[in-house]
């Protein structure tokens, strides 16, 4: 990876808008941007991957739907819990379709996968495959060590560093 952390907001003493590019085994790239000065966006959390056959947008200010592009066809939309919906994601959702659901609700999911593997746990039963979706420690370090990489980099003037395997 390599990045570019900086400080616009004057006087401002954590970081507010970061750039990292990303390279990937087998050779994908990848690009994240985050930024707390962006003029004119809200939060406007946004993931975008693109493919040889397809490519998929979501964004978090309209929650509900996952834009899918295959190659050479039409866009479709997907909705949150409608007809195409995977066993994970009906789970993942706490209210009927039709009804807004997000931020709040994400919460609330960890939350119940996490107290259904401690349930689980707790009576010597394996865990709801659905619920093994939560991040665990592995991630968390693994979350670390991302940020830790992007700090390293941008303070080598945006040198590219290598992170752990992950594995």
């Amino acid at each position: 990876m390599a990045s570019d952390v900086s400080i616009f907001v004057p006087g401002r003493r954590l970081d507010d808008n970061v750039q990292v590019l990303l390279r990937f085994e087998g050779g994908a790239r990848g690009m994240l941007w985050a930024s707390q000065v962006a003029t004119g966006n809200e939060n406007n959390l946004r993931l975008r991957v693109y493919g040889e056959k397809a490519g998929i947008e979501w964004g978090q200010e309209n929650p509900n739907y996952l834009r899918f592009t295959p190659y050479g066809k039409p866009p479709v939309t997907i909705g949150r819990a409608g007809a195409g919906a995977t066993a994970s994601a009906s789970h993942a959702s706490r209210i009927p379709s039709g009804h807004p659901e997000g931020y709040l609700e994400a919460f609330a999911q960890l939350y119940a996968d996490l107290a259904e593997q401690i349930a689980a746990r707790s009576a010597g039963r394996p865990p709801m495959i659905s619920s093994l979706l939560v991040p665990g420690i592995k991630e968390g370090v693994e979350g670390v060590q991302f940020i830790e990489g992007v700090l390293k980099s941008s303070k080598q003037n945006s040198a590219w560093v290598k992170l752990p395997s992950g594995e």
